[in-house]
């Protein structure tokens, strides 16, 4: 059975109209409505008219957030020989080669957001397919994760570099910062990674390229966008 929505969820959820907001005035309404104690993260949602099941509708890129995240990401970086000194000098939480490989391997190990890898160390980091790929950690070259450049790949990801992939649901799900966030700088964030998705397009997607948005707190109720305009950029 459906567990009933709490008091302040259904006060919260009152505020908002059913009808498609502008991202100008739907950001914030989010801020507005929240109701919990902490700092939540603003996630987007964009349905997209794409089949992730043919590779060449996959939609996935990365956007560098022009006022951040909030919070500084934890950072693994798996190299070898200089590339071991670069990483821990661009500030990345842990480094380390065949060690970590072993590590993540044998104990599950996953305590960081985001794993950077030199090409030379990729055969190894290729084992971990399974451990690192459904939680959307795996390094890849066309995320810039998978890099000779660790020192830019780790200030990236540290100053906001979000990576989106849209999920086998046709779903981009994406953070744009925190609700305590100035207005204008989430909306910033918000319309960065909006733009970021159109700019990812597959060339096959055919018709109505972004069907629904939603913006949301982690805790709060989802505000429809209207995607009207979103979809005349893709046309």
């Amino acid at each position: 059975m459906a567990q009933k929505p709490g008091k302040k969820y259904t006060a919260a959820a009152n505020q908002v109209e059913a009808r498609p907001y502008s991202l100008e005035e739907a950001v914030p309404l989010v801020q507005k409505v929240k109701f919990t104690k902490f700092d939540e993260t603003v996630e987007l949602h964009m349905r997209l008219g794409v089949d992730p099941k043919h590779a060449d509708q996959m939609v996935r890129g990365t956007v560098l957030l022009p006022n951040g995240l909030g919070k500084s990401k934890r950072v693994l970086v798996i190299a070898s020989g200089e590339k071991i000194r670069e990483a821990e000098e661009a500030g990345a939480d842990f480094v380390g080669g065949d060690d970590m490989v072993e590590k993540i391997q044998k104990q599950n190990w996953l305590d960081y957001d985001a794993v950077i890898a030199t090409p030379d160390m990729m055969r190894q980091v290729g084992r971990l397919g399974k451990i690192l790929g459904p939680r959307g950690l795996m390094p890849n070259p066309k995320t810039g994760t998978v890099t000779m450049d660790v020192s830019r790949a780790v200030r990236e990801i540290k100053a906001g570099k979000v990576e989106f992939r849209v999920d086998k649901t046709g779903v981009v799900h994406a953070p744009v910062g925190k609700v305590g966030f100035a207005t204008d700088k989430l909306l910033e964030n918000a319309s960065s990674v909006i733009q970021a998705v159109i700019k990812a397009k597959p060339a096959v997607a055919k018709g109505k390229y972004v069907r629904s948005a939603t913006i949301c707190s982690t805790m709060g109720p989802g505000i429809s966008l209207d995607v009207t305009n979103m979809n005349a950029k893709t046309v």
